[in-house]
Formats: C-alpha cells, structure tokens, sequence
C-alpha cells in the first residue's frame, strides 16, 4: 500500500489490483463522535443532505449520475467517521469520482429538500427502534456508557431530529469537513499518477486545517462503566433480547486481535462455545453470537442473543458459565486446536479483503482510527505467534464487571 499527504492535508492510500473496476472510499473523522450535546443527529444529517445537490446538479442529476456510473455505492455515518464510497469501471473512475467530490465540495448545503429529508430520518429513527435487538444494544449503552457519546443513538431521537437547521448543518460541515480529517482510499489497476491527478483536481479546493479549538480529544481520559444488570419492557415484544457489553478500551491492537480470536472460537459460528451450549443443547436461542467492535469512540465486545421471557434467566447462567470457560480457556484449547482457529482467521480476513470495496473501506477506515491504513495487511501476519495462554491473559482481562440489557 502506498500512503501520500497532499497538500490540503488529505491522506491519499493507494492500493495496486488487477482488474477492470476501481473501488474508492472518502472518509472523514466526522462522524457522531464529533458532536457536542447540543449536535446529536448532525453528522448523520448531513450526510444525508451531501446528496441533496450542488452548485450545478439537482437531487435527481446525481441519482442518475450514481446508478449510470457505479455498480455499488452507499454512504454511511459510524461514530468515528462518516464515509462516501463505490465501486465502477476503471474508465469511469475520473467522472465517478468528480461527482462524488462536487457533493462534498459543496459548501452551500441547500434549504431544498430539507424537510423531506429530515422526514426520511425520521421514520429511518422510527425503524431502527422497532428493530428490537438493536434497541437492547442500545439500552446496554445508554445504561453502562451514559457520559459517552455511544450513550445515545447515531441519527439522535426524534426530538433531536426536529431541532436540526440547514445553518446547523453548514457549521458542523465547516468545523469538520477539511483536509486534515479527509483519507482518501483506492484500489484499482490503474497507475498510482493518474489517480493521484484526479483527487488533487476535485479535492486540493477544501481547506485543510482544523480549528484547533475542536480537535477532539475526549478518548484519552479513562472510562466510567455503569456495570450491572439492566430490565426494560418493549411493547409488542413477544420475546426476550439480551446484550452484553464489555469494555475493551484499555487494549491494544495486538489484544484486540488475540480478542478477536478468541471470539471465533467463543461466539463466531455454529461450533462455537456460546451456539453449542445455548441453542444446540439447550434449543434457548435461534441466533446467539458475540463480536468485537473496536473503533473509537466505541470499543466493546458484546454478546447478543434472543430468547423467550421464561428462559432468560436460565440463557444469562449459560451465557455467565460460557464466560467462566473462556476465562479458562487453557483448559479447553490446545495448541492444534489454536493453530486451526489462527487458521480460520486468515482464511475469514483473506475472504472478506477479496472485495476490492470492503478493502478501499477498510484501509480508510483503520487510518482514520489508527493512522495506519497499512494495518489491515499487517494484522494477518501478527496472528501466527500466539499462545493460548496469551489469549488468556486478553480474556481474563476483558470478561468481567459487563453491561447487560435485558429487554422483555
């Protein structure tokens, strides 16, 4: 991978691969960790509205553009970041990419189309409370996290909602939408110049320090963990969603990738610990699984699984003895069984890496969070000198004082 500062500050990765489509990713640190208690809701609108239209093309010219142009393309807003991507023809990358740049370029966010959009959000807000596994996610971190950012949801509430203007909006994308917080990813077989031209073209325009008034530096300080057990009743539940969540703050990359391990063999998959014991032998759960989010911001490992109100009690002992297994986890796990999950892992990340769009993503994401896009490579090479007793010391260092939700 090959790394270069323009002159604005903008991080430009360029990744080398054979074939006939080119994969980019835009992203910036201006996501929902970025707001204030007076934001929520801000970075995730104006996302939105980036679509909306510029100077010289309306909604509808860019939803043209964007179907004639690209086989993927989408938009997402993440605590850490927000990010702007898509996959086309090698041939079409410079238009493709022009007009992504035109909207993000476009400093002028119009009143046109606002209220609808704001009206779209809103029912997008009304939704995502419906879904009910994510709301016990979200319950798990209103209660355990509530001085964080992570305490609220990404897109805010409704009344959140409400009170967001176009002027809102313009300052949120003035204070954060410059060069320092912009990287840039693409992969594609197309020579390193040729896309290097085209990103200084569109993107040399935007202004490229932060105030340093707004840097944000809110993740340095320890953390305040609301541990317990947490009840809360959802109407038209007919059954019960349960969320662990772990704090993993205090870890660092190479125990977070001895975490994520572990959790191939704890929570990933039909054959591990916590679908064996829960829906294989006990027939509690449809779905049960475990995951590792370690951004900024963020960085909890949580258990999740459903089941019926008259089991839960029964699910949260099965799921605390899973917990005290992985805690003795040199007991169960050998060093044949460790190099098949190591294994496991490679051939899961080598897969994924495969998509030249989830690769473009990733490489932006992990140098917006880390300020290594290299890293994605470099974390299939740190998994083979592990030891079990290694993971151990992560495990027993992670799995105590949870936050669990349980939602009836």
């Amino acid at each position: 991978m090959k790394k270069e500062t323009l002159e604005n500050k903008i991080r430009l990765l360029y990744k080398y691969r054979e074939g006939s489509h080119t994969s980019f990713s835009i992203a910036l640190e201006a996501g929902a960790n970025n707001e204030n208690e007076e934001e929520i809701g801000y970075a995730h609108a104006l996302e939105h509205m980036i679509f909306k239209g510029t100077s010289t093309l309306n909604e509808d010219e860019i939803n043209r553009k964007l179907d004639e142009l690209f086989g993927m393309n989408n938009a997402m807003t993440n605590f850490p970041y927000v990010i702007y991507y898509g996959t086309l023809y090698n041939d079409d990358f410079n238009e493709g990419f022009s007009l992504y740049s035109q909207m993000l370029t476009n400093e002028k966010i119009s009143h046109y189309g606002f209220c609808e959009e704001l009206n779209v959000i809103k029912q997008e807000c009304v939704e995502w409370k419906e879904d009910l596994e994510q709301l016990s996610e979200d319950l798990m971190l209103y209660n355990g996290f509530r001085d964080e950012r992570i305490s609220k949801i990404i897109i805010g509430n409704r009344d959140d909602i409400e009170k967001i203007t176009v002027d809102n909006l313009k300052e949120f994308y003035d204070k954060f939408y410059k060069g320092e917080n912009i990287v840039v990813s693409v992969v594609t077989s197309l020579e390193y110049d040729y896309v290097k031209s085209i990103i200084e073209k569109n993107l040399l325009s935007i202004n490229s320090s932060l105030d340093i008034n707004i840097k944000n530096d809110r993740f340095n300080g320890e953390r305040t963990i609301n541990s317990g057990i947490f009840k809360n009743v959802a109407k038209g539940n007919n059954g019960c969603k349960i969320s662990y969540g772990f704090d993993i703050s205090a870890l660092n990359l190479r125990e977070v990738t001895a975490l994520n391990l572990f959790n191939l063999w704890f929570g990933e998959g039909v054959s591990s610990i916590l679908y064996d014991n829960i829906r294989t032998k006990m027939g509690l759960a449809y779905e049960v699984y475990s995951s590792v989010k370690w951004e900024k911001g963020i960085e909890i490992f949580k258990i999740a699984l459903s089941t019926d109100k008259d089991s839960y009690k029964k699910a949260l002992n099965i799921v605390d003895n899973c917990i005290e297994k992985g805690k003795k986890l040199d007991e169960i796990l050998n060093d044949y069984e460790l190099k098949k999950l190591i294994k496991r892992f490679k051939l899961k990340m080598s897969l994924e890496l495969e998509k030249s769009i989830v690769l473009a993503n990733r490489m932006a994401i992990y140098e917006i969070l880390y300020n290594d896009g290299n890293m994605v490579f470099n974390e299939l090479n740190m998994i083979y000198n592990y030891t079990v007793e290694e993971i151990k010391e992560v495990v027993n260092k992670v799995l105590k004082n949870p936050v669990v939700e349980v939602l009836l």
